[in-house]
This record gives structure tokens, C-alpha cells and sequence, in this order.
């Protein structure tokens, strides 16, 4: 039997975030960790508890949702963080990504794909709409250090184009498929992606390429 994806929803008590809560709390193969309505708490609950997934609102009150972000994944570097936002809003959606999260969800879509967000969440997927890229980029490039620079130029041709694939937000059984290689292989260039790259998510090395403009050439797909 797999084992539960275990989730902390974090959002002011409001009815959507309540009934979001008791959607996730009566799934097969989900545990509700806690719903809580301040940063401070969730920072709090996944040092002492730990979660697979949060999802976060990211106008939490106290600490807002890029710090809470941070903060958590300094103290649980393996929870995937996934932003819960009211309105599209590029430089604080990159200021998150930065800061650690590995996506968002509109808040007027998150009851319908919740369910698939957290699982994909919790497998390493990187959770975004493509059609927003355009303009997150344009917010990500620049303030790369020669440290990142190094670790792209370390990349093999294939593992760039694993990275530009990531980046364009395709699965690995879709990278799979386009490059005519195996998933496993794809995960094996992903390891070494990472370890090349000195982080420790896919977000935060799709990032990376982002900001140095590896990318540039899918951003419109």
C-alpha cells in the first residue's frame, strides 16, 4: 500500500480554505496534517510534524508567504511548498518560486485540482500554469551568481535539455517520450541536474536556468 501524501493547508478560516481542508481530509491516500491560518504556525508545525505538501495561501497572516516559504524549507528542505493565490501576480509568484515553492494553484481553481496538484506536488513536479511563464520570467532573470553559472556550463547537452524541458513544465514521462529515453534515465539526469546545479528541488534549478536565460527559447511555449 503507498504510503499517504501527508498535507498542512494554510490559509485565514475562511469557508473555501475550511471546505478545501475537509476535501483533502476525506481523500484515499491523503492525511490532513493541521489547517492553520498563520505562517509562524506552519513554519512551527512542519519543524515539530513535518508535511509531504503545503499548501499556502500567500497573503498569510504574520509572516506573508514568500518568508513562510523560506522558512520552511530551511527547516524541512524535503516539503514541497505550492502557493494558494486569489490573483495572478508575476513578481511576488517568482518572488515564492525563489524563495523555495515548487508552484501555485488560482484559488478559484483549487477545489477541482487539488487532489492532482498535491500528488503531483509531492512526486518533484513542478506545479505551474505554462501560459504564465512569460511573466514570471521576466521577474526571475538576473541576480544569478557565477556560482549557478558554473553548474549549467558542468551540464552535459542532455541534461540541458532535460533542464529546458522541466522548465517548460513537461512530466518525465513526457521529457521521456520527446527525447526517446526512458523515465528512469530522465530521473537519472534529473539527480545529476541537481547535484551539478548544488540544489535540492527541481523548482530551484528551474530557477536557476530561468534566471540565467537557459530557457529563453521555450518561453513562449
Amino acid at each position: 500500500m503507498a504510503a499517504q501524501v501527508r498535507v498542512l493547508v494554510v490559509d485565514d478560516q475562511t469557508t473555501s480554505s475550511q471546505e478545501l481542508a475537509l476535501l483533502l481530509d476525506r481523500q484515499p491516500g491523503i492525511e490532513l496534517v493541521a489547517h492553520l491560518d498563520s505562517g509562524e504556525d506552519a513554519v512551527r508545525v512542519c519543524r515539530d510534524r513535518g508535511s509531504d505538501v503545503v499548501l499556502m495561501d500567500l497573503d498569510t497572516p504574520g509572516i506573508d508567504g514568500i518568508e513562510t516559504t523560506r522558512q520552511i524549507r530551511e527547516v524541512c528542505p524535503e516539503t514541497k511548498v505550492v502557493v494558494l493565490t486569489a490573483s495572478i501576480r508575476p513578481a511576488a509568484i517568482a518572488s515564492v518560486l525563489a524563495a523555495g515553492a515548487c508552484g501555485y494553484v488560482p484559488k478559484a481553481h483549487a477545489a477541482d485540482e487539488v487532489i492532482d496538484v498535491v500528488h503531483r506536488a509531492a512526486s518533484g513536479e513542478i506545479v505551474m500554469p505554462t501560459s504564465d511563464l512569460p511573466l514570471v520570467l521576466e521577474h526571475l532573470h538576473g541576480g544569478a551568481g557565477p556560482a549557478g553559472e558554473l553548474g549549467l556550463q558542468r551540464l552535459t547537452s542532455r541534461e540541458s535539455d532535460v533542464l529546458r524541458a522541466m522548465a517548460a513544465g513537461q512530466t518525465a514521462d513526457v521529457i521521456a517520450k520527446h527525447l526517446g529515453i526512458s523515465p528512469l534515465t530522465v530521473q537519472s539526469h534529473v539527480k545529476s541536474i541537481l547535484a551539478k546545479l548544488g540544489v535540492h528541488s527541481k523548482i530551484e534549478a528551474v530557477t536557476l536556468a530561468w534566471r540565467h536565460g537557459l530557457t529563453a527559447a521555450s518561453r513562449t511555449a
